[in-house]
């Protein structure tokens, strides 16, 4: 099937023939819906912690911490393009000497809260300068063609060009002193939870294209952060693998080949970044998307949530490695037996099955140091208020088995009345919040890659030169990717979930100071 062109290409993108076709099977094959059987809520399988036992958890953790390597993982990598979606459109259909603005403005409502919000964002000052520079007579143009100059001050890429920026790097909240990107919220954050004896490791997943642009962000702001916090920062970055990378097909299963007759790669979603976190070795990973930052006064407020998931993270830990001691002995008595069942089932969720009840004594052991010797994760989870995403929920795989699991809306079949009910009526989403135990109980470092579900893959058709492709993501890193681990759920408050997906957002409260 393939040419010896074909099979250089694959080779010199890191990967292999075997793989590719693996890919391209799975792709024919479509998509596997996940099987919900409900959604997870307070008391089944979302904890809702409060009052003293919260207090004991944060205190843990604060006693704790200083012993512990820790590291915050960040998938930073996307563009900021697609915050600028209806200003790229603003500046193609609008022409302020065919249109009044007001008439364009009464039928995009994002294009209004934008401009009678525009002194309030935190690159105002820039873009104004910048046209200032460009244009000497800006105040003397009308309303109209005053707006369009502001919006392509911001996106052109002779001017400032923020389209092209990553969305970390963009000015993200305007303080008395400065103005502060996502990227420096980030390091200031780190030292209110993500931190071991005054120093914090950061670890940032990027494009190659904006490697500088970081490097040089990080040079810029480091000495200024460590000054402000009392905090050493260890900043490390990462790429994401051209291996892992899938094939593209066409929609009639036929390989896709551009001009040149080259195949085409495309990047395979953040579940590879599943790569990246798997070479990462300390005690404990916080995970945070780069666009979910506020104000730092508001950060304050926030850390004791992050403190509160890595304490329950770290009682369920210390438990699960005493009864994986004590399943390393010869002797384990029938009542330790029921106590870990127990625990298996209240503490860390797992579902044993009918099956189970009929093993023998030592085939139980043998099954629960199973259960209980996997990478754990701590998961934040709010209250459903309509925002898009995905949330948990009690899933069956296709052996009968039930696990709880983060489902995305893309995974699930709308198609189907009984799973819509169940997608529709969940109580809770995930707001990509987590909190990960990477390590066993000798204190070696699970391999993450042998505990995805790689049938939790997304079959997507996009558009290539005019011609519809399949395309694959891998399974999502908090997903597919962790399917296989053992999953606690706790409930946190939705002020904590504040992302930046349009421009807009960066005029809501917590934007704000």
């Amino acid at each position: 099937m393939f040419t010896d062109k074909d099979i250089q290409q694959i080779n010199d993108s890191g990967l292999t023939v075997e793989k590719v076709q693996s890919q391209m099977e799975l792709i024919k094959s479509g998509m596997s819906y996940a099987h919900l059987v409900e959604a997870a809520s307070i008391g089944n399988g979302i904890l809702k912690i409060d009052g003293n036992r919260r207090e004991e958890y944060i205190r843990l953790f604060d006693n704790k911490c200083n012993d512990l390597s820790i590291v915050k993982f960040v998938p930073a990598s996307g563009a900021a393009t697609r915050m600028f979606n209806f200003l790229f459109q603003f500046l193609k259909d609008f022409d302020p000497n065919k249109e009044n603005i007001e008439s364009y403005i009464s039928k995009n409502k994002d294009l209004e809260v934008f401009l009678s919000g525009l002194e309030k964002l935190p690159f105002f000052e820039d873009v104004v300068f910048k046209i200032h520079e460009v244009i000497p007579d800006f105040n003397g143009l009308s309303y109209a063609e005053r707006s369009k100059e502001f919006v392509k001050t911001m996106l052109d890429e002779n001017r400032l060009n923020y389209g092209f920026y990553p969305k970390g790097l963009l000015p993200f909240h305007k303080y008395a002193t400065h103005v502060s990107t996502a990227f420096e919220e980030h390091l200031m954050e780190a030292s209110l939870y993500a931190s071991s004896k005054k120093s914090a490791n950061l670890h940032f997943t990027i494009s190659d294209t904006h490697a500088k642009m970081f490097d040089d962000e990080l040079k810029y702001v480091k000495e200024d952060v460590e000054e402000k916090t009392n905090t050493h920062y260890k900043v490390s970055f990462s790429f994401q693998s051209p291996s892992t990378n899938t094939i593209a097909i066409t929609s009639k299963d036929a390989l896709y080949r551009d001009e040149a007759g080259n195949l085409l790669f495309r990047p395979s979603g953040h579940g590879a970044l599943i790569q990246n976190l798997n070479t990462l070795d300390f005690d404990l990973i916080f995970i945070k998307n780069i666009d979910n930052m506020v104000v730092f006064g508001q950060n304050k407020e926030a850390s004791p949530h992050k403190k509160l998931m890595a304490g329950v993270l770290l009682k369920i830990q210390e438990q699960t490695f005493k009864y994986l001691r004590k399943l390393d002995e010869d002797a384990v008595l029938e009542e330790e037996i029921n106590n870990i069942e127990l625990f298996v089932v209240n503490r860390l969720n797992v579902a044993l099955g009918n099956a189970y009840h009929g093993l023998s004594p030592e085939e139980k052991m043998g099954y629960l140091q199973k259960k209980l010797n996997k990478p754990i994760r701590v998961c934040g989870m709010v209250k459903n208020e309509g925002e898009p995403g995905g949330g948990p929920f009690w899933v069956k795989d296709e052996n009968g088995r039930v696990s709880l699991q983060i489902i995305e809306f893309a995974q699930i079949d709308f198609e189907n009345e009984e799973q819509k009910y169940i997608a529709k009526n969940a109580t809770h989403f995930n707001p990509t919040d987590l909190v990960c135990g990477v390590k066993n109980y000798k204190g070696k470092k699970f391999d993450l890659t042998n505990y995805i579900d790689q049938k939790a893959a997304f079959i997507t058709i996009k558009s290539q030169n005019g011609i519809d492709i399949k395309a694959l993501e891998l399974p999502g890193l908090w997903n597919g990717s962790m399917a296989h681990w053992n999953s606690i759920f706790v409930e946190i408050p939705v002020s904590t979930f504040n992302p930046v997906k349009t421009v807009n957002d960066l005029l809501k409260p917590a934007h704000q100071l």
